[in-house]
């Protein structure tokens, strides 16, 4: 499909977006990133939409809670529950938005590999329909998730640092 700098996002099936990006970063520091809330308040979404409220229950059955708030105070809130949580290679979730911008929930596997001390991340998301995936693939959901890995590279970085 596409290939920016260094986010790939490809279409497999009528129902699926695969995006991959590596991070120069062991994967126990990238999976903490991914699902501790004060972190993730620090890198998810661009700097214009910042996450207010970020909860998880990172447990086979636990809930997890976004909200973000954007211009003119408008917010986008967004959940699901984990379906498999195997730390720090993968975890599965449901993914359905408040409002909701395409029909139906969303199944969501974030997959980590380390090689090298460098760690790859591959999040396949899986539509109920092609309509619902090409209403996603035509919103700006490859921008935000470059911006966001971007902040999350240089959180990464930070955190290596200390």
């Amino acid at each position: 499909m596409s290939t920016t700098k260094k986010l790939k996002v490809s279409t497999p099936s009528d129902t699926e977006i695969v995006m991959t990006r590596e991070f120069n970063a062991p994967r126990r520091m990238v999976f903490e990133a991914m699902t501790t809330p004060e972190l993730l308040k620090k890198w998810m979404g661009p700097p214009e939409w910042p996450l207010v409220s970020c909860e998880i229950d990172l447990r086979v059955g636990g809930k997890y809670r976004f909200v973000a708030s954007g211009p003119d105070g408008m917010e986008m809130g967004w959940g699901g529950e984990y379906l498999e949580v195997v730390e720090p290679e993968r975890f599965v979730a449901t993914e359905q938005f408040d409002q909701a911008w395409y029909a139906g929930v969303a199944h969501v596997t974030t997959e980590l590999s380390e090689r090298n001390g460098k760690t790859t991340v591959t999040t396949t998301i899986r539509y109920e329909s092609k309509e619902a995936r090409d209403m996603v693939l035509s919103s700006p959901m490859e921008q935000g998730v470059t911006i966001s890995y971007d902040r999350l590279e240089k959180l990464l970085s930070e955190r290596a640092e200390v």
